[in-house]
């Protein structure tokens, strides 16, 4: 089904050489290597699975790596996080290893669950997890955040770690959904420190989302509605999301309310790795691969004198030797015990 869209996005203003200047060389080299990990490591995954050596479901984060690049960069790992199913790549923003991660997704007992969770369920000390029903994340988020006004709030537990804010990402298919309106509702009524991010990559699970969600843009329409703030970023562009969520951020330490961002991203692979995507022709996929959020965020660098095309190859093949030693050190180790299945099960 082609997709029709008229749609005119207002993003967020931005200049890449002022990010280019406020970041410098070092820090955003080390951003395009994190962003060339997540992509080795969601190419190596895909592999692995199509091979049959991963069960259930695979959902790769490949042409979004800038959005969540920007706003861990941007706000920090020590903030209260919270995505959907599609979480590889902020478990390992967020501190988590390939290998772990790797292992989590073969089910062995050195896996970041134990071999429990799979793909869908990556968690981090800062990272709530990743949830695999639509929208689940978004009260838990809501709930981050309201953990972080209390903590403000009563003077015997004002010297406990504490964060600024909760970050919450979710899919463009979860706006429909009646947690996200209600959690919206709560947080405006209440004043949480929580940002919604809706992470549009056009299709839901295979619905192009003006099909599928009444009226766009999505964050402009929607927020107005709670009496929240909105934002637009390009969510193939590392410059402009950074400074958008840099401004929000800033903005919320000291003014703490919730706000809703909408970051116009898509995906190059299916809703799931076993979605073939026949809902989208392979000239819209190339149309889109040509905004490829690496090579954008490569070209800047190149011409701010930061780096040259061969490094950038050898920072690719760096980042794709340590995914590729990871996962044989993965398929390598131990398969979970059987007799400890029922550890670590809550019942009531």
């Amino acid at each position: 089904m082609k997709k029709q869209s008229t749609v005119k996005y207002n993003f967020h203003p931005s200049d890449p050489s002022q990010v280019i200047a406020k970041l410098g060389k070092e820090a955003l080299l080390l951003q395009l290597k994190k962003m060339l990990l997540i992509r080795n490591f969601e190419i190596r995954s895909e592999a692995t699975y199509l091979q049959g050596k991963i069960g259930g479901f695979f959902h790769s984060y490949m042409g979004q790596e800038a959005v969540q690049a920007a706003a861990v960069c941007a706000m920090g790992v020590d903030q209260w996080w919270a995505t959907s199913y599609r979480c590889h790549a902020l478990a390992l923003l967020l501190g988590a290893t390939p290998l772990e991660l790797l292992s989590e997704l073969l089910g062995k007992a050195s896996g970041n669950a134990a071999g429990r969770g799979g793909s869908m369920h990556f968690f981090t000390e800062r990272l709530l997890g990743g949830f695999g029903i639509v929208g689940g994340q978004i009260p838990i988020a809501t709930g981050a955040a309201f953990t972080i006004n209390y903590l403000k709030s009563v003077p015997e537990l004002k010297e406990r770690k504490n964060c600024d804010v909760a970050i919450c990402f979710l899919g463009d298919g979860a706006v429909a959904q009646g947690s996200f309106h209600e959690s919206l509702n709560m947080a405006a009524l209440w004043n949480l420190p929580c940002v919604y991010v809706v992470e549009n990559n056009q299709w839901g699970m295979g619905t192009h989302v003006n099909r599928a969600i009444s009226v766009e843009p999505i964050a402009e329409n929607k927020a107005a509605s709670f009496g929240m703030q909105a934002y637009t970023f390009d969510g193939m562009d590392f410059f402009n999301c950074y400074s958008g969520f840099k401004h929000v951020f800033e903005k919320m330490k000291s003014t703490p309310k919730p706000v809703l961002i909408e970051v116009v991203t898509e995906r190059f692979r299916g809703h799931s790795i076993s979605d073939p995507a026949n809902y989208r022709s392979k000239d819209e996929l190339q149309t889109c691969m040509q905004r490829d959020p690496l090579v954008i965020m490569f070209k800047n660098l190149e011409r701010a004198g930061f780096l040259t095309e061969e490094q950038y190859h050898a920072m690719d093949k760096e980042q794709k030797e340590i995914v590729i030693a990871a996962l044989k050190q993965a398929e390598e180790s131990s398969w979970p015990d059987p007799i400890t299945l029922e550890e670590d099960v809550f019942a009531p």
